[in-house]
């Protein structure tokens, strides 16, 4: 099961990384760090990790490739300068909001290939999986 589960990962994983390396040159830790930032709004760097399990180097490249692109802005913490939030520019929610629209679509044609019955059990077994 692990390596099953590992394979369609994978496999979903590269397939949506084609589009939306096609539309924007992101890599993939960019992507997740932008989509977590889009999900979640304000966030550290280990937040971003949390949530999208990337080692921290993964994540430090990502952002900083993103605020290169003037995509998110950091802001030190009042009480502890170590610590940065990161949120999206206005830039970054546009692109954010043009790459959740692929991702909708992705998931669409997704579903059409599965079968709508089959689609929502696989969905629902996942959410079993995280929540568990």
């Amino acid at each position: 099961m692990p390596y099953r589960l590992n394979r369609a990962a994978e496999t979903v994983s590269r397939r949506f990384a084609a589009i939306y390396r096609r539309h924007s040159g992101l890599t993939r830790p960019e992507w997740r760090a932008l989509a977590t930032l889009g999900q979640y709004g304000c966030l550290t760097a280990t937040d971003i990790g949390r949530h999208s399990a990337m080692h921290k180097t993964k994540v430090s490249r990502a952002v900083q490739a993103l605020e290169d692109r003037r995509w998110l802005k950091r802001q030190t913490d009042s009480e502890d300068r170590r610590v940065e939030h990161l949120t999206l520019t206005a830039l970054g929610q546009k692109n954010y909001r043009a790459l959740a629209q692929l991702a909708l679509d992705f998931e669409r044609r997704l579903r059409e290939t599965l079968g709508p019955e089959l689609f929502d059990q696989l969905n629902a077994g996942l959410e079993a999986f995280e929540e568990a």
